[in-house]
């Protein structure tokens, strides 16, 4: 059965209402690669919808889209109303997934009430917010004042599509950002961030010894920062801890290091390889398994999949790092900040700032590691970037910095958060939810950009984004579809 067909199944009216629409459309974004950095082709898509319906499309050297549809009649005296999301995905997928996201689509199906993709990210963040926008601009029927759809690229490596994009034809101070995950809940502001890449020097040498594996895999990953409060095990940071631990018994010497693919995901996989000394292999072994129970047990609850996949070969040379480098890593991977750093004083269960390690590259001639910085409080953001490069100076590393973006400041008056709170009563017969959160969201550059702009964002459910558990609510999606529909009619 089609994905399509399942909805109708699931959802009575889905084609009356225009939600068969939102998947139809989540269906064809799916299928076109849009990983973050590889937008172009879903750009030059979005283009060719506007320009098929006749409408105005802005697209710019980087690929950012900003559509422009009329208002409906007896509309038009109507303040504008900007829809706003970003069409690049986090890619992530399980071992052994030959899915190529440079080229490949995804393969989406249903699983009761969730749309899911097959061993991948399902790109619901933020396919969606580009699915509700193209069924609008594609149903007469749905009445609205004029619209300002803003797409835009690479908000999943530091927003920088926001940062990039010229906003100075719209007309709209009132914008609904659909990139939040939780239905009811609606954002009214955000933390601000940057990614940091530490690189540190490193020197090899040849050495002879018993090949050794390790591979620390299992855990549950997450985003990092609509997550990081779960305080699931980062696999580049534990690596650390574990080839150090091990070390400290038998003497290891480290060849290669590699975990993670994104600094905003919490990696869940790292791999490394080793010489040990001949004769060594029985208590490798056994400091290993030993290691794993202690990490078993200190993440028996945020993740009861961890496991330490180890194995030993044969006697080799092969190149590894000299005894100093291999220091200087290890100091960097057991001193390097991790997880939660300051919790909120404004807001109570508010993560204030956090640090996620999310990339660790160990290559020819550097320990690379890209991690991800996010604070509400502009002090404390700038305070963990120099402590970040205070510690790479230590071994004679250096940090480059990219992808700075604002935290979204709380608005004390806001006549969309008023609108959509009273939409959202009459509909459901229950309050929403207002609060902040410790992701990044395109708001807080926007802000910077339209003089008095009112926002809020909101979404339906939308489970472990950034992991290839990543699951849809179908039943959500269709709510938050009617939310959207008469808060535009009002």
């Amino acid at each position: 059965m089609s994905i399509l067909e399942e909805v109708k199944k699931r959802v009575p009216g889905a084609e009356e209402t225009g939600l068969l629409k939102v998947f139809h459309y989540f269906e064809e974004i799916a299928a076109i690669p849009h990983g973050s950095g590889n937008t172009r082709q879903i750009s030059d898509y979005l283009a060719a919808f506007a320009r098929e319906r006749g409408l105005v499309c802005h697209q710019d050297s980087v690929g950012n889209i900003i559509i422009i549809q009329d208002a409906s009649a007896g509309y038009e005296s109507a303040e504008p109303v900007i829809l706003q999301g970003h069409m690049d995905m986090v890619c992530e997928k399980e071992s052994g997934c030959a899915v190529d996201f440079t080229k490949d689509g995804l393969s989406l199906y249903v699983d009761g009430d969730f749309l899911r993709a097959e061993k991948t990210t399902l790109g619901g963040d933020d396919g969606i917010a580009v699915a509700y926008a193209l069924a609008i601009l594609d149903s007469p029927a749905i009445v609205h004042p004029r619209l300002e759809v803003v797409l835009t690229v690479d908000e999943e490596t530091g927003l920088l599509g926001a940062e990039s994009i010229d906003l100075s034809m719209l007309k709209g101070r009132r914008l609904l950002n659909i990139d939040s995950d939780v239905e009811g809940h609606f954002l009214t502001a955000c933390a601000g961030g940057a990614t940091v890449k530490t690189e540190i020097p490193v020197s090899f040498g040849q050495e002879r010894g018993i090949a050794a594996e390790l591979c620390l895999t299992g855990l549950s990953g997450g985003h990092s920062g609509a997550e990081i409060d779960k305080e699931h095990a980062n696999a580049a940071i534990l690596m650390g801890r574990l080839v150090d631990a091990v070390n400290r018994r038998v003497p290891v010497r480290i060849a290669e290091l590699s975990g993670g693919l994104k600094d905003n995901a919490i990696p869940r996989e790292c791999r490394a390889k080793l010489l040990i000394p001949a004769g060594k292999e029985e208590e490798f072994t056994r400091c290993v398994r030993e290691q794993e129970a202690v990490f078993q047990n200190e993440y028996a609850v945020p993740d009861p999949g961890l496991r330490i996949e180890s194995r030993t070969g044969a006697e080799q040379e092969c190149a590894v790092l000299t005894p100093v480098s291999q220091k200087n890593v290890l100091f960097y991977l057991r001193a390097v900040p991790d997880g939660v750093q300051h919790m909120s004083r404004v807001v109570p269960g508010l993560v204030e700032t956090s640090l996620n390690s999310g990339i660790l590259e160990l290559t020819g001639g550097c320990l690379s590691v890209t991690a991800s910085v996010r604070s509400s409080v502009s002090s404390r953001k700038e305070a963990l970037k120099e402590r970040l490069a205070v510690l790479a100076e230590f071994p004679g590393g250096s940090v480059t910095v990219s992808g700075d973006y604002p935290a979204w400041e709380y608005r004390p008056q806001s006549q969309v958060r008023d609108t959509m709170s009273a939409v959202y009563r009459e509909l459901y017969g229950k309050e929403p939810v207002f609060e902040a959160i410790h992701a990044g969201l395109e708001c807080g550059i926007l802000s910077g950009k339209i003089d008095g702009l009112d926002c809020i964002s909101f979404g339906p459910d939308n489970y472990d984004i950034h992991t290839p558990q990543e699951r849809l609510s179908i039943s959500s999606t269709a709510r938050v579809w009617e939310l959207l529909v008469e808060f535009l009619k009002r």
